[in-house]
């Protein structure tokens, strides 16, 4: 089964098995619907969420070093490129680029965000792959005999653990062949920082984390209630990562299809994890899944890094 169908059936088995777990889990990756991506795009605008400060100051230095590196002519591959806003900066700083492949979960929003594009970009190929990348990707073009730069901006290589993010970099070095990879990465445990931008943000974040629980009223057949549920932010050490859990504030038993779901009061759901990575850590991870070190960009306060790879 393929299309929306089978990426419902997917949906309902992944949250089936997380939500009857002894720990409760929901993949990450379903945050990622048009609300929760709206949301997303919200929170990167907000003055707590320091990554998208950071990266934003980084990105032209970088765009311009990366774009001498790459020559004319090249294929740009980003991986969850959402609103595909930065983007831009690369394609502004590459010479006469060929084209551009966004990939995403979102279907929708993709679709709307590649469109918006488009029009500024007349000479570059525009392309589009609705795909989990967690799982091996089916490109929309041909990257023989091309110039190729992957993008993965961010900090969502965190969202990974170690293991998951070395079997990422290895797909994603199949995937692009010879190539340059643009990689974000945060890399600080500042609390302080992490607070702000994990559990501020005025409200939107814990707004984005309960939206995947009102995603799966929309979606799946289920009574599970978001107003019953608090978002609570997890500074935890070793590996050094922040946890999102939702927390239940009542004993509740839901459904999920045939199945109960029992919450005891206190009892959470994690929904998301960012791991972060000191330089030398995020390099060793990469050499694990086939990749060296090509070019590195931080910021004043060292909080978040730009790596810059090659298969």
């Amino acid at each position: 089964m393929s299309g929306p169908e089978g990426e419902r059936a997917e949906f309902l088995r992944d949250a089936l098995a997380g939500l009857t777990a002894p720990e409760k889990s929901l993949p990450g990756k379903y945050l990622w619907d048009e609300a929760g991506s709206g949301l997303f795009d919200r929170i990167c605008g907000h003055a707590d969420y320091y990554p998208m400060r950071e990266e934003s100051a980084l990105l032209p230095r970088a765009a311009a070093e990366v774009a001498a590196r790459l020559g004319p002519g090249a294929t740009v591959i980003e991986f969850g490129s959402g609103a595909s806003r930065k983007i831009r900066t690369l394609l502004d700083a590459l010479a006469r680029p060929a084209a551009y492949v966004a990939i995403d979960i979102s279907r929708d929003y993709l679709a709307a965000a590649v469109a918006r594009l488009a029009p500024d970009y007349p000479d570059v190929e525009m392309l589009w792959s609705c795909a989990d990348y967690t799982k091996p990707v089916r490109l929309p073009v041909t990257l023989e005999g091309r110039s190729v730069l992957g993008f993965y901006p961010g900090t969502s290589i965190g969202n990974f653990t170690p293991a998951e993010a070395t079997a990422f970099l290895d797909r994603a070095r199949a995937t692009l062949g010879p190539s340059l990879f643009l990689v974000g990465v945060d890399a600080t445990w500042d609390r302080e920082a992490l607070q702000g931008a994990y559990a501020g943000s005025d409200g939107l974040m814990a707004a984005f984390h309960l939206n995947l629980l009102a995603r799966l009223r929309r979606e799946l057949d289920t009574d599970i209630d978001p107003g019953n549920f608090r978002h609570e932010v997890r500074l935890c050490p070793d590996p050094e990562r922040v946890e999102a859990h939702l927390v239940a504030r009542a004993a509740a038993t839901y459904r999920l299809g045939d199945r109960p779901l029992t919450f005891a009061a206190g009892e959470s759901i994690r929904t998301d994890t960012s791991h972060k990575y000191t330089p030398d850590a995020f390099r060793r991870l990469a050499a694990a899944g086939g990749w060296e070190a090509a070019g590195f960009w931080q910021d004043p306060l060292g909080r978040y890094n730009l790596h810059l790879l090659r298969a």
